[in-house]
This record gives structure tokens, sequence and C-alpha cells, in this order.
């Protein structure tokens, strides 16, 4: 916010020192203006980076396992032999007749899993934000006939945030249970299992939130024509606009999806690597919770327009705006309020680079 004061504060200052040397002459006045603004964003979605905290590689305790799961997942049980080779084709055999067949505890006490791929890692699926509409102010100073200073704002309107494609994690689990070779579970030693789980799908939610974006913008604009004389006066200007975003509310469908990641999360972090692979919440007594957070952004702002008498004070304006390089940053973390560990952490850079349109009618004074 501090950078946003060191803009607006000296302008504010310039228009205050100014307004008694306005008001002598028949050309520098005051203007304000409303109208109807039309914001279109440019930007197309980015991947989202997500980081979770299971560790790279890590050992973690398999616990309970499902016969169907080994079936559907391993991707090298033709390198088993021996006693190895024998317990996953039973195993594998008996889920066909029983779909909900666990593997005997006893033949699982020790086993231990190192698994890869979920604790730092890029999906492709983003966000992109909707075309709005909001009533737009200016506030006008000119210092002479030809250049303005003017103040942009109006109400902050509450902007569709839309989902593009997927957030998925796929982990491998490896079986490395440890000495002493010969007990049950080492027999399995090397068996990699492969799973491409779908944590939410943002384009089928659609919208996935809704923010509330304040952008005002400060701008110089130079004016072509001479005041009195053009009734049509076209101008083009530039400056800098601040974004600040809040009230941000999550689709309750991504909610619970990752809310359902997070109790895989838990499951892995609580040794219970056979219950995260299964998928669903299992045994998990964590109590996840989603938030969600957008960083602050400035950017340069281009625009050109014009302006059109009807009369000396009252006139209409239309203008057309590009803010480049508009973005800012979505932060979304699940956290297990009960422990207070971050589960999952996901960011994506949410690039907005809109072009604004302004119609409006305005007064001069």
């Amino acid at each position: 916010m501090s950078q946003i004061f060191k803009i607006v504060v000296p302008f504010a200052c310039l228009l205050s020192a100014n307004l008694a040397y306005a008001d002598s002459t028949n050309y520098k006045r005051w203007a304000v203006s409303a109208g109807w603004m039309h914001v279109m964003p440019q930007g197309k979605a980015n991947s989202t980076h997500v980081t979770t905290s299971v560790e790279e590689g890590g050992s973690y305790g398999v616990g309970s396992l499902w016969g169907a799961d080994l079936g559907k997942y391993a991707i090298n049980s033709d390198e088993l032999t021996g006693m190895g080779k024998l317990m996953f084709n039973s195993f594998v055999k008996n889920s066909q007749t029983k779909p909900e067949y666990k593997v005997p505890n006893s033949l699982m006490n020790g086993a231990k899993s190192d698994i890869s791929g979920i604790s730092d890692y890029t999906a492709t699926g983003g966000m992109e934000a909707e075309n709005t509409d909001t009533l737009g102010l200016t506030l006008s100073y000119f210092v002479n006939d030809n250049v303005s200073l003017e103040l942009i704002g109006g109400i902050p309107p509450k902007v569709d945030i839309k989902g593009v494609g997927e957030i998925r994690a796929v982990a491998l689990s490896t079986a490395n249970s440890p000495p002493p070779l010969g007990t049950p579970p080492t027999y399995l030693n090397g068996l990699k299992l492969l799973k491409d789980t779908l944590i939410t799908d943002l384009g089928a939610h659609g919208k996935v939130a809704e923010v509330t974006a304040w952008t005002p913008a400060a701008t110089v604009k130079y004016h072509f024509g001479t005041s009195g004389k053009d009734r049509f006066r076209p101008f083009v200007g530039a400056g800098v606009t601040y974004g600040h975003f809040n009230k941000l509310k999550l689709n309750s469908g991504v909610e619970e999806d990752l809310i359902q990641a997070g109790y895989m999360i838990d499951n892995i972090l609580s040794g219970r690597a056979g219950e995260a692979l299964h998928g669903g919440k299992g045994s998990s007594t964590a109590t996840p919770e989603v938030k969600v957070k957008t960083s602050d952004a400035f950017a340069p702002v281009f625009t050109a327009g014009f302006t059109f008498d009807f009369t000396e004070r009252w006139f209409s304006t239309g203008s057309l705006s590009y803010m480049p390089n508009f973005n800012n940053v979505a932060t979304v973390t699940v956290t297990d309020t009960t422990t207070g560990t971050e589960l999952i952490k996901s960011t994506t850079k949410i690039d907005l680079d809109p072009l604004v349109t302004y119609v409006g009618v305005g007064y001069r004074f």
C-alpha cells in the first residue's frame, strides 16, 4: 500500500496547490464524469505450482493395502520373483472375487514405501478472470488547456474467476520395507505403484472463485484541440494502476476436492500410504481447512479516447485503455487445523492484462 500512497499523495497535493490558479482562467478547470466501465481481461491461464508436506523420496508406513490397488497401479510386477510373485498374484486374485479385499495385516506389519512425485510439482490447470462491468468515476484537473491529470476509480466490481484444465498428482510408491529380510513385507521390495490422481477438475467447475477488485488509476492526458473552439477533442494518456483483491470466495466443489486431497496427504504422513493410494478420507483424523489469498499488483496504463462538449460545462467522453503486465498471484493452502500442519500449498499467476472501455457523461467546474 505504501507505493500507491507515493503516487496518490503528490498527485493530490499538486491538485490542491493549483486550485486557486485553475479558477483564475477559463480553460484550467476541474472535471468529473461517471459512466459505464467494461473490463475485458486478455490474459490466459498459467500452470499451477504445488507443494505438499510429503518429503520427496521419503519412507512412509503402508498400513492397509487393497489387493485391487496392487493389480491396478503396479507397473513392474513382472520383476517380482519367488515368494514375492506368489504373494502378489494371490492378493490380486483374491480382489477379483472380493473387490474390497485387503492384504492381511499380519503380512503388512512393518511395510514401508518410498514416495516421490508429489512433494513439489507443476500442474497444467490454472485460472482466468472473466469480463465484468461496473460504474466508473473520474476526477480531472487541467494543468493547462491541453494537459490534464486524472484519477480513475469506481465501484469495485466482483470478478468471476474461471477454472481451466485439471490439477493432478502423479505419485510413485516403491516398496522398501526394512530388514530383517525374509519377513513378508520384504518379499515385495522393489514393487512400484504409480497412480495419477485427479485432485480437482477446474474446467469442469467453471467458475472456481469470485473476488472483489479495487483498481484505482492515475493518468496524465494530452487533449488535442482548443477549449471553446473544438467540441470534439481526442486525447491520449498514460499512467499507473494499482490492484487490490479481497473478499475472495472459493467454489464449494473445488474446496471439497482440496479437502479430500488434504486427507490423502495426512494419511501418507500418518503411516497409511495404502489408504492414500485407495482414496477417500480413510482413517485420517485431520481437519483440513482451505484458505485462498491473492497478491496486490501494479501496472502501467495506456489510454486513448475523446470528449464531446454538449455545452461549456457538460460533455460526453469515451475511452479505451490497456493495462499490460497487470497480474497477481493466487495462493491456496490446505492446513490441518488440529495440528497446524500445512498439508498442501499451491500458487498460480493470474494474468489480467485488461482492455477497459469507458463511456460516460461529465461536468466541468
